[in-house]
């Protein structure tokens, strides 16, 4: 009879430790169900992404007005100085060197840092050499030609460079190819900025032959980083619309951690 009194007794008290200590136990358990399973590789694998991710990694309107800054310079200080080249050069290659800088701050890929600075260090040095300011546009010309013709090639052969570079980038090869939502989203992007070269090259060859320099400048700044920024969403909606909301997320995440730097 005692032992059945101390049995009872020790019940009660367990349950009553039990419901004092019940917000912690749940707590506990939540944690539990929420923690990944350790036989689970976690390092591999990539955080989701959200469509407000693709574009803060596409560098957002500071780092396209970035491009912009030593274009503008150049065109400013040239007319302001009376058409002094190599001070207008000068102050354009000092301030692509402070884009770079503050690129590096930022911590954007090391591709749009180099790549940046050395466009102007190109078309600085052109234009030096020639003696003539609108030849410092020269370069962009000739880059927007071969990525226009570049592009352009690929579509037509049915292999858009989009697509070439997504098998690249996953490690997936050709399997896009057979998924005809994937090879049809990947030619519409690619053709959205065979439009934007094409655009490009349409309205500043002709202002180029012309010697209209201050035309040259402005048509260059117009259709650069505000044009990107609409060929970047055209190609971005046209490949949101031509897959499946999975695939869409997939190819999203992939593009996403690219655009970052990051190889996972």
């Amino acid at each position: 009879m005692a032992e059945q009194h101390r049995d009872g007794h020790q019940h009660s008290v367990d349950e009553d430790l039990a419901e004092v200590f019940r917000p912690e136990l749940e707590a506990a358990e939540v944690l539990a169900s929420e923690s990944p399973d350790p036989a689970e590789p976690v390092a591999d694998k990539k955080p989701a992404t959200t469509d407000k991710d693709f574009f803060h990694a596409a560098g957002g309107w500071g780092a396209l007005f970035d491009v912009a800054v030593p274009w503008l310079s150049f065109l400013a200080v040239y007319q302001l100085s009376d058409h002094n080249l190599q001070l207008a050069l000068i102050v354009a290659i000092g301030l692509a060197a402070a884009v770079a800088v503050l690129r590096v701050f930022r911590k954007q890929p090391l591709r749009n840092i180099v790549g940046g600075f050395i466009g102007v260090l190109i078309s600085a040095y052109i234009a030096n050499k020639s003696g003539r300011a609108e030849d410092v546009y020269v370069p962009g010309l000739l880059t927007n030609l071969g990525y226009g013709l570049v592009y352009l090639i690929t579509v037509l052969i049915r292999w858009p460079i989009f697509g070439v570079l997504y098998g690249m980038i996953t490690q997936t090869g050709t399997a896009w190819r057979k998924d005809p939502a994937m090879l049809r989203g990947f030619t519409l992007a690619t053709l959205v900025f065979v439009g934007l070269f094409g655009l490009r090259l349409a309205v500043q060859v002709p202002l180029y032959f012309a010697g209209a320099l201050n035309a040259l400048g402005i048509a260059k700044v117009a259709l650069g980083p505000p044009v990107y920024a609409l060929a970047l969403w055209l190609s971005y909606t046209v490949l949101r619309a031509s897959m499946p909301p999975e695939k869409w997320d997939e190819v999203r995440d992939t593009v996403t951690h690219l655009l970052r730097g990051n190889k996972k």
